[in-house]
């Protein structure tokens, strides 16, 4: 799928601008952090969205934001009121306001990152063959979305954004989140990425270069992520587990764009420059 070139420029400049704020975000605190955090997700959910809109038209970008942002509403509201399927906890006010206890961006956050997930699995499982493609995608995807939260909750609740009520069995090395969470994490991706496709469309099957974007999307938030909580954030432990999670999508989209791309300068004979795996 070929992108046309002001699609191609909405995406690339959305995710500076979200590259950006989070390359700010280790070099601020309190409510300047708080208020990033907020300008972040948003920055997130636009590119995602509006990269569905442009790239696969009005029915994809209206199922991205039925199961993700609607659905992420939903099962946010349930766990909040029930602790079913992630624990008990409790959103803290540090994050906008809130509806049902939970602030309005926590959904924008889950489609923030279901979308290039989703293109991610889509991309690596391209060629398989049938019998195998869907659930193969619907795995992969769910992974490679709910392995973010290996990175996302540690980071949020040493920030104070979130607090369980009981917060063991817990994780080595990543105190206060129970088990529970990432489980929940992953019952809720798999539930949005089998829904996904049947709403979204055929469009959503398939990849092309305007997806790029979202390419680099995962594979920033992936090596920022390690860097930052290994670095910047004295998360060490959420540095390896997430590390090790992400990495079964990020690794191997990494080495296929490689591939894809001395297949292509080999064939057209031009050098290649390390800036150019994504472009």
């Amino acid at each position: 799928m070929t992108a046309r070139a002001p699609a191609r420029g909405y995406a690339w400049t959305l995710l500076a601008l979200l590259v950006l704020a989070q390359i700010c975000y280790p070099l601020t605190g309190g409510v300047t952090r708080a208020r990033l955090t907020v300008a972040t997700v948003v920055l997130g959910y636009l590119l995602s969205v509006g990269h569905a809109l442009v790239t696969r038209g009005p029915r994809a970008a209206t199922a991205l934001v039925a199961v993700a942002t609607g659905g992420g509403f939903a099962i946010e509201a349930l766990g909040v009121a029930t602790g079913f399927p992630f624990g008990s906890y409790d959103y803290s006010g540090q994050l906008g306001p809130k509806l049902a206890g939970v602030p309005l961006i926590i959904p924008l956050a889950w489609t923030w990152m279901a979308w290039p997930a989703w293109l991610a699995a889509t991309r690596l499982t391209g060629g398989s063959s049938g019998r195998w493609r869907w659930p193969g995608r619907i795995a992969l995807a769910t992974v490679g979305l709910a392995a973010w939260d290996l990175f996302l909750d540690p980071q949020m609740v040493a920030e104070g954004h979130w607090v369980w009520r009981d917060a063991t069995p817990a994780l080595p090395g990543l105190p206060g989140i129970p088990v529970s969470n990432y489980l929940g994490w992953l019952l809720f991706a798999v539930l949005m990425m089998t829904a996904l496709r049947p709403l979204a469309g055929p469009s959503v099957a398939t990849t092309g270069t305007g997806d790029q974007p979202m390419y680099a999307l995962y594979l920033w938030t992936y090596g920022s992520s390690v860097l930052a909580h290994a670095v910047f954030l004295d998360l060490p432990a959420s540095a390896v587990w997430g590390a090790a999670g992400m990495a079964v999508v990020a690794v191997p989209l990494a080495v296929t764009l490689l591939r894809a791309r001395r297949t292509r300068d080999r064939a057209t004979g031009s050098p290649r420059s390390p800036v150019d795996v994504v472009a």
